[in-house]
C-alpha cells in the first residue's frame, strides 16, 4: 500500500483537529453567542455536534462517490441550507427540525457505512432535503439584534471549512485501509445520530 502523502496527512490532521475541538459544544449555541454578526454565524454550526457531523459526513460521502459528487454535494448543501435560513429568519414554520438534523447524520452516515452510491441527482436530493432543516435551525435561532446577512454568510463559510474537513478525511478512500476507516467513520456519524435522536447525546 502507497504512504499517504504528507499533505493529505497534514489536512486529515486538521481535519481531526477541528473536530475534536468542539468536544464540549451544546447542540445549539446559546443566546449569548449569538448576539454578533459574522463571527456568531460561523460558531453556530461548529458549536453543535449535530450539525458538525452531518456537515462533515456531506463532504466524507462526496469524496466517498468521487467526482463529480466531491464538489457538488458540498455546493448544494449551503445553498439549499442559506434558503432554509432564509425560511427560519421569515418565521415561516417547519415540523421536525430537530428530528430532521438527527436523520441527516444518520441517512448520511449511513450511505457512507455501506457504501452506497445512488444516482448524482438523488444523492444531491437527499444532501439538499436535510440542508433545509439546518438551514431553519440556524435562521430560527438568529437574534434580533444581528445582522442577518453577515450571521447567513459566517454560518455558509463555516459550513464549507466543516465539508472541505470532510472531503480532506474523505480522501483517505484512495487506499484500502483509508476506504475502511471512512466507512467506520459514517457508522459513527450514523451512530451519533441515533442518540441525537433519542436525545442520549
Amino acid at each position: 500500500m502507497c504512504p499517504l502523502p504528507r499533505q493529505l496527512a497534514a489536512t486529515t490532521i486538521a481535519a481531526l483537529l477541528m473536530l475534536f475541538a468542539c468536544g464540549g459544544a451544546h447542540a445549539h449555541a446559546g443566546a449569548e453567542t449569538l448576539a454578533g454578526g459574522f463571527w456568531s454565524g460561523f460558531l453556530h454550526p461548529v458549536l453543535g455536534w449535530d450539525h458538525v457531523i452531518a456537515m462533515i459526513a456531506v463532504g466524507l460521502w462526496g469524496a466517498f462517490l468521487g467526482a463529480p459528487a466531491i464538489w457538488l454535494l458540498p455546493v448544494v448543501f449551503p445553498t439549499v441550507m442559506a434558503f432554509g435560513g432564509a425560511l427560519g429568519v421569515a418565521g415561516v414554520p417547519l415540523p421536525g427540525v430537530e428530528e430532521g438534523i438527527a436523520l441527516s447524520a444518520i441517512v448520511l452516515g449511513a450511505m457512507i457505512a455501506l457504501a452506497a452510491r445512488p444516482a448524482l441527482w438523488i444523492a444531491a436530493v437527499i444532501v439538499g432535503a436535510f440542508a433545509i432543516f439546518h438551514g431553519h435551525a440556524h435562521g430560527t435561532e438568529l437574534p434580533q439584534a444581528a445582522n442577518a446577512l453577515a450571521f447567513s454568510a459566517g454560518f455558509v463559510v463555516a459550513t464549507g471549512l466543516l465539508h472541505l474537513s470532510g472531503i480532506a478525511f474523505g480522501l483517505l478512500v484512495k487506499w484500502p485501509a483509508g476506504r475502511v476507516a471512512v466507512r467506520v467513520a459514517g457508522g459513527a456519524i450514523a451512530a451519533a445520530g441515533v442518540g441525537f435522536l433519542v436525545g442520549v447525546i
